[in-house]
């Protein structure tokens, strides 16, 4: 099961850094890139105003851009 869901489009740097970051700590997590996904971008558009990338959802929790404190604190409550 993913811990993370990483909204992405395919020419954003940050996701791509994203990516690495869950990759390189070996951090589960499902891609949805809104470029393909319209009812997704609507979705995290309703859901934190914004509509830029990466968007990032671990729990119940929402993080928008490339955050690596945020990304950390929420992965360390997740896993306890």
């Amino acid at each position: 099961m993913s811990k993370a869901l990483l909204f992405s489009t395919s020419t954003c740097s940050w996701c791509r850094r994203a990516k690495r970051y869950f990759k390189e700590r070996g951090v589960p997590f499902k891609e949805i890139n809104i470029e393909r996904d319209a009812a997704a971008a609507r979705d995290i558009v309703r859901k934190t105003g914004q509509t830029g990338v990466p968007v990032i959802k671990i729990g119940s929790r929402w993080i928008v851009g490339f955050d690596k404190e945020q990304i950390d604190k929420e992965l360390a409550r997740k896993a306890s």
